[in-house]
């Protein structure tokens, strides 16, 4: 199969439409990798911020090692996914402790990193060093699929063989790395999931899906998400200035950050309309006589990709003549009391954060 006529229309296209973003106008890998990481799952618009953030704080991969968690995890709040942030920071440590600071420069070194799969080692193996591999992300998946009429699932263990097969059949030696921006720029751009301009598409006279009508329908994905809801009840605990915080250590996607203690229930009913009789509060709390807060009758609703997290916050005040009786039962229950600015900079799951700021 000739494939000039697809791949040269993408590379006219591309110099024409392309956005500016500042890991494309370098071939370090430190910074190609940041931001690769950063923007899995999650649009330029949104992971744009925190490239910067993350350039700033640490603006080498030795920087970036050096950095305690805590300042990490922080500095991504709000992103998500944080199990990104900590592989992150990982394989900064690895780099810097194991390869003597330097990346490795090729696709199938760079699979050995904590944290990077195929696309993204194809993505630094393309961008720092120009390696004839194909990068194949949703966006690749939808052009390919279109254009040449693919209809096997993107999902599948057949789709994904199938689609890297034909993506690096096509990718042009001279020009590897210029190619891959093109076609992933095209499809966040041009080739988009829902009502694409077709008939502005420099592709359209050959593009299989668009001469049969099969636009809205190619990709086939056949895999659907299972999402659970789950229902947090949360005790905002304070006196004297100070507030009660946990750590996260569970196996979660919030492992490593800070939010309050909490009672989880089985349904919405049991975090609305709360009275204070209805909390499930520990006895030597209720025997400190707390003033009690409802935060709203309308819980934070906050959606992850397997997820759906309704929330309801009580403010809990006690007596500065508790707080010796309070710090005993933090103790125990392995928590911590932290002021106002320690509090402010912990990192914390982007729903507390929202819930401090009053952003429903």
């Amino acid at each position: 199969m000739n494939f000039n006529y697809f791949t040269e229309n993408l590379l006219r296209w591309y110099p024409l439409n392309r956005r500016d973003l500042p890991w494309r106008e370098t071939r370090n890998p430190y910074i190609i990798w940041l931001s690769e990481i950063i923007l899995q799952q999650t649009r330029v618009a949104q992971g744009l911020p925190y490239f910067h953030a993350f350039i700033n704080k640490f603006p080498s991969v030795e920087a970036l090692a050096g950095a305690p968690e805590e300042e990490i995890l922080r500095t991504w709040q709000g992103l998500g996914y944080y199990s990104r942030a900590r592989n992150l920071h990982a394989c900064a440590r690895n780099i810097v402790h194991e390869r003597n600071g330097k990346f490795p420069d090729n696709y199938k070194k760079l699979l050995e990193l904590k944290g990077v799969g195929p696309y993204t080692a194809a993505a630094i193996a393309s961008f720092a060093y120009r390696e004839q591999i194909a990068v194949v992300d949703g966006n690749v998946y939808r052009v390919l699929s279109r254009f040449f009429g693919l209809d096997v699932d993107i999902s599948s263990h057949q789709g994904k063989k199938a689609f890297g097969k034909l993506a690096n059949e096509i990718i042009p030696a001279k020009t590897p790395d210029e190619y891959n921006q093109a076609i992933m720029e095209f499809g966040a751009l041009q080739c988009v999931p829902k009502n694409p301009n077709c008939q502005q598409c420099p592709l359209r006279t050959r593009c299989h899906a668009l001469q049969n009508g099969l636009v809205e329908t190619l990709p086939v994905n056949e895999k659907k998400v299972k999402v659970k809801s789950r229902y947090f009840l949360y005790y905002h605990i304070q006196i004297d200035g100070l507030t009660v915080v946990r750590k996260r250590n569970e196996k979660d996607i919030w492992q490593g950050l800070f939010d309050f203690p909490l009672a989880e229930y089985s349904s919405l009913d049991r975090i609305v309309n709360i009275e204070p009789d209805s909390l499930d509060l520990p006895e030597k709390l209720r025997l400190l006589e707390p003033n009690y807060t409802i935060s709203s009758e309308k819980p934070f609703k906050h959606l992850l990709t397997h997820q759906r997290i309704f929330a309801s916050f009580v403010n809990i005040k006690f007596g500065a003549n508790h707080k010796e009786a309070l710090k005993k039962w933090v103790l125990s229950e392995n928590y911590s009391l932290v002021n106002a600015s320690s509090l402010e900079s912990l990192g914390k799951p982007k729903l507390i954060v929202r819930y401090l700021n009053q952003e429903y």
